[in-house]
């Protein structure tokens, strides 16, 4: 009789629970359930409560997020602010038309910015674009960064400011692909949280855009703090997981600034045995990628590229806020591994029943 060591036995069933496919997040998701349009009061989106412990599922709307929380609980928020993005561009002496959008600025004084670029195949280096029938704000593509990433130096001849504002006049709030109509004057605002303050984000951290003045006042006066943190979310946070092993999976880096008095006020709420949440992925992967060996929040000011899928061990938050994100998404890996996977897949199956709105302007779900 052949003997079988416990030890690799139990090593084996490790191997099985770290190992996860990205086919497990396919689920299917009728196309009319993607939100074209926000809710038409921010806190009356629906809301998803889903309650780990027990696994109970609730249907309320987004203003009953107030009774899950108490005194000297905590909101952690991201108060990252997007800008009009997306440009449109005429090709010199072709005349095709082109996408820009616009990913970060690389250097202020030479006016280099890192863009993508559609339809990339035309745009090579030494191209020209020209954006106004003035021809007065002119990039020339000066490096071909990936596929589809280019750098561009703009040339425009007036200050920086004046620069500045010549992109907010013609660059375009940057809804997500999925939505097909063209940004209206609402989507600026809307597609905005009422709490953005430092512009740096291509596209906004949808969970907080549920927010209203009138909620956050309630939850204030509630005694519920509201530090924030900024993380500026990138276009990578929505690139397609293209690799079924998820562990050789690469997230590109986002920037986050977290300051000595959110540390406190989050740090006082763990030691209180008080509720954490984190608003939105953004939020969660920021604190995740600042943690101290004792699980405590730290302050920071840099980059991370953190990608969290099951299984994973949370440190700071208890409890999440987040919208009903798109199959095999990084944004719900992330969920899964909060959650738990089998309760979230169970929680997606009845959004899809009821008919949630999913994405960018979709419903909400909270997670305690």
């Amino acid at each position: 009789m052949s003997y079988i060591c416990p030890q690799f036995v139990e090593r084996v069933s490790t191997i099985k629970l770290i190992y996860m496919k990205l086919s497990q997040f396919k689920f299917t998701l009728p196309p009319e359930l993607l939100a074209e349009f926000p809710a038409e009061c921010r806190d009356e989106a629906r809301l998803m409560v889903v309650h780990k412990d027990t696994g109970k599922i609730e249907h309320k709307l987004f203003k009953d997020l107030i009774d899950y929380f108490d005194e000297d609980d905590v909101l952690l928020l991201n108060n990252t602010k997007v800008f009009p993005a997306r440009l449109f561009g005429i090709k010199e002496k072709t005349g095709a038309k082109i996408e820009v959008f616009l990913l970060r600025e690389l250097d202020p004084e030479t006016r280099l910015w890192d863009v993508m670029v559609d339809p990339a195949r035309k745009i090579r280096i030494g191209n020209k674009l020209f954006f106004d029938e003035n021809e007065e704000l002119v990039a020339e593509v000066i490096d071909n960064t990936t596929s589809r990433g280019r750098t561009l130096r703009f040339l425009y001849d007036g200050t920086y400011e004046e620069f500045r504002k010549k992109l907010y006049e013609l660059g375009q709030t940057p809804l997500p692909k999925y939505i097909k109509r063209p940004p209206t004057e609402d989507d600026a605002e809307r597609y905005q949280t009422i709490y953005a303050k430092h512009e740096g984000a291509v596209a906004a951290p949808t969970a907080g855009l549920h927010f209203s003045k009138h909620l956050l006042k309630k939850l204030e006066i509630k005694g519920i703090h509201l530090p924030e943190i900024t993380l500026h979310v990138g276009i990578g946070t929505f690139n397609p997981v293209e690799v079924e092993d998820l562990s050789k999976h690469k997230m590109d880096s986002e920037e986050y600034f977290i300051e000595d008095r959110v540390t406190e006020t989050i740090n006082q709420a763990l030691d209180n045995k008080k509720r954490v949440c984190a608003v939105g992925t953004t939020v969660m992967r920021a604190i995740e990628s600042s943690v101290t060996a004792e699980g405590y929040l730290r302050p920071f000011q840099g980059w991370t590229n953190k990608f969290i899928f099951p299984p994973y061990e949370f440190k700071i938050a208890n409890a999440m806020i987040t919208n009903f994100h798109t199959p095999k998404s990084t944004l719900l890996m992330l969920t899964a591994a909060f959650g738990g996977y089998d309760l979230i897949m169970k929680a997606y199956k009845e959004a899809v029943k009821e008919k949630y709105k999913f994405y960018s302007y979709g419903d909400a779900m909270l997670i305690i």
